[in-house]
């Protein structure tokens, strides 16, 4: 059991380092963009990387994942309740952690466009 819960935390450690987090989007604009473009971006990008990347949804869904996966990892013959909340946790974080980067996503993409860039993605 120590070995599993190890690993997975090893796992989620790399998966974190690697991702990248959606404040640093550059859109894809209509046309040639504007002369500010570069100025407008890094204060958009700057707005969107304040917006914190753990949080209460993020951790909620961790908690909903945790408890789904314990129950479980306590009906499955092969498996423990300890062993299924891990694994939950860490598939509730990461769905939390994914819709925190969309989120952070829009955020550039809509400062851009009330910026008055014609971003189209």
């Amino acid at each position: 059991m120590k070995k599993t819960v190890i690993a997975v935390l090893v796992s989620c450690v790399f998966v974190a380092a690697c991702a990248e987090d959606g404040s640093l989007y550059t859109p894809v604009v209509d046309g040639v963009p504007a002369a500010n473009f570069n100025t407008d971006l890094a204060a958009c990008q700057a707005l969107a990387q304040n917006q914190r990347h753990l949080d209460q949804e993020t951790m909620a869904a961790a908690a909903m994942g945790a408890g789904a996966g314990a129950l479980l990892g306590h009906w499955d013959d092969d498996a423990d309740a300890a062993g299924g909340a891990v694994a939950g946790a860490l598939a509730g974080g990461i769905a939390g952690a994914v819709d925190a980067t969309d989120t952070r996503k829009a955020i550039v993409i809509a400062c851009m466009r009330g910026r008055g860039h014609k971003v189209v993605a």
